[in-house]
């Protein structure tokens, strides 16, 4: 996955409320992590946080590091993954590497895109493909599923909680060009058909019935965050 996000003008309202929650979380339960990993900050805010707290930081972004492989030992006491873990294949496997990967007693804090985000989209989505609608929206979970899925993965105790976030769009390629910035291209599914020019026409039009007086249309993201301790 590619995203633009180094460009400067650039997306970046759902890692700017991931990295908000995550500091304040970190605040709250005063950490002191002594090496943590950081997944899909390109901003340098996370690492900077940590670093000023005395923590070896390790940093990738969002397609570079590989959620659903294994990491050899227990190198970390602090993990956390921003947006990426919302459009894994694997999140089963993708959180058990996570907890596999933490020292004794260490924490996991997951912040991404659940179930109630992107409904304007699935619409037009709806919309484009007619009477033979395709699963465009890659697969989300909501609050009570990833519960489960962080017990499942092993985790000795889990917190997950979620709020709303509301974004208003001038047009849908505005909403596809910001999840591409915020490296979430695999929202929309690369393994559906494609969307031949007519149908992009219809998931347009039907965009465009859902806004408000001034043309801008309120989409919303339902932000997830998984907390979980080895």
């Amino acid at each position: 996955m590619i995203t633009r996000s180094k460009k400067p003008d650039a997306a970046s309202y759902l890692l700017r409320d991931a990295q908000d929650d995550v500091v304040e979380r970190m605040d709250f339960m005063r950490l002191t992590p002594r090496r943590a990993l950081i997944v899909g900050d390109w901003t340098g805010l996370l690492p900077s946080v940590l670093k000023d707290r005395g923590a070896q930081v390790d940093c990738f972004p969002i397609g570079v590091f590989e959620e659903e492989h294994p990491i050899e030992g227990a190198p970390y006491d602090l993990i956390i993954h921003l947006l990426g873990l919302a459009t894994v294949n694997d999140l089963p496997g993708a959180l058990i590497h996570s907890r596999n990967a933490l020292s004794e007693d260490g924490l996991m804090i997951a912040s991404f895109p659940g179930a109630g985000s992107l409904p304007r989209l699935r619409q037009a989505m709806l919309a484009a493909d007619g009477e033979k609608p395709a699963a465009r929206i890659h697969p989300m979970v909501d609050s009570g599923s990833g519960a489960g899925l962080a017990k499942r993965a092993g985790f000795t105790k889990q917190v997950v909680d979620s709020h709303t976030l509301s974004v208003r769009f001038s047009s849908l390629e505005r909403l596809i060009s910001d999840l591409r910035d915020q490296g979430m291209n695999n929202a929309l599914m690369n393994s559906a058909p494609h969307i031949c020019r007519e149908g992009f026409a219809r998931a347009k039009d039907a965009f465009q019935t859902l806004a408000e007086p001034d043309g801008k249309v309120s989409e919303t993201f339902e932000m997830v965050t998984i907390t979980g301790w080895k």
